[in-house]
This record gives C-alpha cells, sequence and structure tokens, in this order.
C-alpha cells in the first residue's frame, strides 16, 4: 500500500506540474477567469482556485495579490490557512487509528484525554466528529471570556478552556450543532494514541504519501512559511485592512495548504490511496442523534445534493480567509477556492465554477432574508438600578460590571469595548456583539438578582455569572 501510494503521489505531482499550464484557453477556464476578474487585480487580495474532472487536473488558477503590502502575485503555489476544511482530514486521521484497532468511535473521550471535565454523560469520539458532543464552541466562549480573535489562540490554551468548562449545551448525541472544540479533541486524541504530535501524524499518515509537500499543520503562530498568504478585510476608506491570525487550533482549523496540494487531496476520494478503497463513502457516514433523525455531517464533511448531483463539501473562515471544497462522486467533479478576502464567498464561488464544469446554468441565489426586529419590551429606567454590580464567571474566570448609564445598561469589561444592553423581555437584555447577544439575569426566591447568563445559540448555551 505505501508503493503505491508513493507511485501515485508522484504521478499526481507530475500531473498537477504539467497541467498548470495545459488549460489555460480553454472555454470553461476563460469562463472562471471571468467569475475572479474583479479580484484580479495588483492592488486586489484574491484567490487560488484548482478543478479536477474525471481523476485529472483541468484547472489551476491564481487572482489577486497574496501580499498587498510587497504586491506578490497569488498563484495556485500560495499557502492559505484553509481554516475549517481542515476538519476533514483530522477525521482522516482517526480513521487511520480506528483501522488499526488503537481506538473505537464508541470510546469516552475520557479514556484518551481524562481531564476534560465529567458533566455526567458520556461523549464519544462519534460524537466529537459529529458535532452532537453538546460541547461550547471555543470561539464563542473566549469571546465572552475577553478574548480577542486576533490575540494569540494556541491550542493549549483552548485545551485548557474545555477543562473549566462547567455545562454541556445539551445531552450528547441529541442534537447537531456545529463545535470547533470537538476537533481540538479529537486532534488531541490522535496525539495522545499515537505517541507523536498530530502535525507529525498527519504528516507522516496523509501529507506525505499524497504527495502534498506544501501542506502541514500551523502548530506554531510565530513559524515562518515561505509563499504565504495574509487575509484582509475591506474597510470603510475603500481599501484594505489586514486581518490579523495567531491561531494553533489543531484539528479544527489550522491547516495550512495550496490548491495544488488539495487537488492531490480531492484525487484521493477516486483513487483511496491514503483510507483505502471507499474512502470517501466512508467519511461520507452521516451523523446520527439519540432520536434516531440523522445530520448532514459526516466525517468532516457536509453531505448534500447540489442540482441533482451528490456532493460532500465543507467551507471556512477565519481572519480574512474564506475557503470552500465541494467534490461529486457522481461526475468526478472537485472544485477548491481559497480566498484571502473576508466580503469573498468561497462557498457561492466554488459552486459556481462547479457549474462552469458541469455545463450547467448558474443558480439563482435567494435573497438574505433579513432577521425581524424584536418588540421593543418597555422597563421603567428607575428599575435598572437593581441589575447594577459585578458578576464573576468561574468557567471563563472573568468578570463584567454592569452599569447605569444615560437611562440604559451597559456591560463594562475590561478588554471589550462598552456593550449597551437593550431589553428584550423580564430580565433579558439583548447585548451589541456577536458573541455577546442574550443576557439573562436569575433571582432567587426572594426575587433578589444572584447572577446572570450569556448564550450565544447554537453555540454557546447559558455560560453562569455569579453577583458579588
Amino acid at each position: 500500500m505505501r508503493k503505491k501510494s508513493i507511485l501515485f503521489a508522484s504521478i499526481t505531482l507530475l500531473a498537477v506540474a504539467s497541467l498548470a499550464q495545459a488549460y489555460q484557453s480553454d472555454e470553461e477556464s476563460a469562463k472562471v477567469d471571468e467569475l475572479f476578474a474583479q479580484w484580479n487585480k495588483p492592488d486586489s487580495p484574491g484567490a487560488a482556485v484548482g478543478v479536477i474532472k474525471d481523476g485529472e487536473v483541468v484547472l489551476l488558477r491564481g487572482y489577486g495579490c497574496a501580499n498587498l503590502e510587497y504586491s506578490v502575485k497569488l498563484t495556485p503555489s500560495t499557502v492559505f490557512d484553509l481554516a475549517s476544511v481542515s476538519k476533514q482530514f483530522c477525521a482522516l486521521a482517526i480513521m487511520t487509528l480506528v483501522d488499526e484497532g488503537k481506538l473505537s468511535l464508541d470510546d469516552d473521550i475520557h479514556k484518551h484525554i481524562p481531564e476534560v471535565p465529567d458533566f455526567g454523560k458520556v461523549i464519544t469520539i462519534r460524537h466529537l466528529l459529529h458535532h452532537t458532543s453538546g460541547l461550547r464552541d471555543w470561539p464563542v466562549n473566549l469571546a465572552i471570556g475577553g478574548w480577542r480573535m486576533d490575540d494569540v489562540i494556541a491550542f493549549e490554551q483552548i485545551l485548557r478552556m474545555v477543562g473549566h468548562q462547567q455545562d454541556l449545551n445539551f445531552d450528547p448525541g441529541d442534537e447537531y450543532t456545529y463545535s470547533n472544540t470537538g476537533y481540538n479533541l479529537l486532534a488531541e486524541t490522535v496525539a495522545r494514541v499515537s505517541g507523536k504530535s498530530f502535525r507529525a501524524y498527519c504528516d507522516e499518515k496523509i501529507f506525505k504519501p499524497l504527495g502534498m509537500n506544501n501542506t502541514h499543520f500551523h502548530d506554531d503562530h510565530a513559524e515562518i512559511v515561505p509563499n504565504r498568504a495574509y487575509s484582509y478585510y475591506e474597510n470603510d476608506g475603500g481599501g484594505y485592512s489586514k486581518g490579523v491570525e495567531n491561531l494553533t487550533a489543531l484539528g479544527s482549523s489550522s491547516l495550512y495548504s495550496t490548491v495544488e496540494d488539495m487537488m492531490k487531496w480531492l484525487l484521493n476520494f477516486e483513487t483511496g490511496a491514503v483510507g483505502g478503497p471507499g474512502v470517501l463513502e466512508r467519511m461520507s457516514e452521516r451523523g446520527v442523534l439519540n432520536s434516531g433523525e440523522q445530520t448532514t455531517y459526516a466525517w468532516g464533511l457536509v453531505v448534500g445534493d447540489f442540482k441533482g448531483l451528490r456532493y460532500v463539501t465543507h467551507g471556512g473562515s477565519w481572519a480574512g480567509f474564506r475557503t470552500d471544497l465541494i467534490y461529486s462522486p457522481d461526475v468526478h467533479v472537485g472544485v477548491v477556492v481559497l480566498c484571502n478576502l473576508g466580503s469573498m464567498r468561497a462557498g457561492m464561488l466554488s459552486r459556481r465554477v462547479g457549474e462552469i464544469y458541469l455545463g450547467a446554468e448558474p443558480s439563482v441565489e435567494q435573497p438574505r432574508q433579513e432577521e425581524p426586529e424584536p418588540a421593543p419590551f418597555d422597563i421603567d429606567p428607575a428599575a435598572l438600578a437593581e441589575y447594577a454590580g459585578t458578576y464573576y464567571s468561574p468557567e471563563l474566570d472573568t468578570s463584567y460590571k454592569i452599569a447605569v448609564e444615560g437611562g440604559r445598561l451597559k456591560a463594562v469589561h475590561i478588554r471589550h469595548s462598552d456593550q449597551w444592553l437593550t431589553p428584550t423581555d423580564k430580565d433579558r437584555f439583548e447585548g451589541g456583539a456577536w458573541w455577546f447577544n442574550d443576557i439573562l439575569f436569575s433571582r432567587d426566591d426572594g426575587g433578589n438578582i444572584t447572577g446572570l447568563t450569556v448564550t450565544n445559540m447554537p453555540r454557546v448555551r447559558n455560560v453562569k455569572f455569579i453577583r458579588k
């Protein structure tokens, strides 16, 4: 099997190198060029795009700039942070350990990581794979705790946060709710069971056999990466601001790769050189809830239907990176789109590229439905004073001061800007930040306010704060 994998990787590497120049003037690639033309400028971030069809790489393109400060052109060899597209590789690493008999999908996570809190419910490897564990999602939880997303967020800090979690969002298996935290625990499980770092294990078992020589799990935020793209956001002045990333969230994110290397990954769905014959079928096994309902989430992949064709897909978003992969086994067409601009919709773009290579009419995008404004809830300004005070979360080891100012409540944190609170119901307020949007004050039997909970549905629910 190893000789077969090395041979396949060598053939694929030659195919990628030669086909990068071979498909420069066909009708499909011209349409893809047109699709990305608005970003293909020397002063704009852009994207790298790759397509496979019938077992061959038929398109490799780079549009725009990888680094605006030095006017570095973006190419198919440019290295991106793939964000949550990373999860399918973590899932495959787990699969290899299952195949080797070193762990079971029904193992209690405490068997491998005993420091995960005991919530009185069994959380299995299977729960983590399918996002049915009930564990809080770390980006929201850390933000509530005072972290900025451009802070240094290390893998070890995420694991430490899990160790302090006091409650689950729901009983394991009851619901599907996306949790990056679950995939971080899977990565740590791989490391502990294999006796190697997660990065080294994936290098040995996945990337090197496939010839993905410019791919790695980024486990040191300060590491220098040749040919690396930086990410950007559009700013109010009509230009761009840098998207700062200092993240090493192994398993859930932090996979660095190129569109060239990702073509080798897509081709593996057809060959099974890594993971064995039928690897895609196995990775397409969807989660099942306690109720018997089947979810659309499989092994780091979402399973769905596109224009009547089966597909697997996953997108990613971190800093200003927007990434997407989609593959249909029915027509043997796969697309990867890696963007370094936060306003680019990688999922929509990858599907449009897929339509071009299927000769299909563009999908009609449905307008986004605006959330209705909540009905105003009147509260006597004089009654606001009883909410004022300092509230502490033992889980996150952080405090908020609730104060009254100008007839309104505001939440004050040492690291965040002040958040104005809008009443929506009795003892319930809406915050102004993406991580602080449902605050419910609690009372004792005597009607005295004793604390509050912060919820960000559906990924983090009822984080408790005690009134000091």
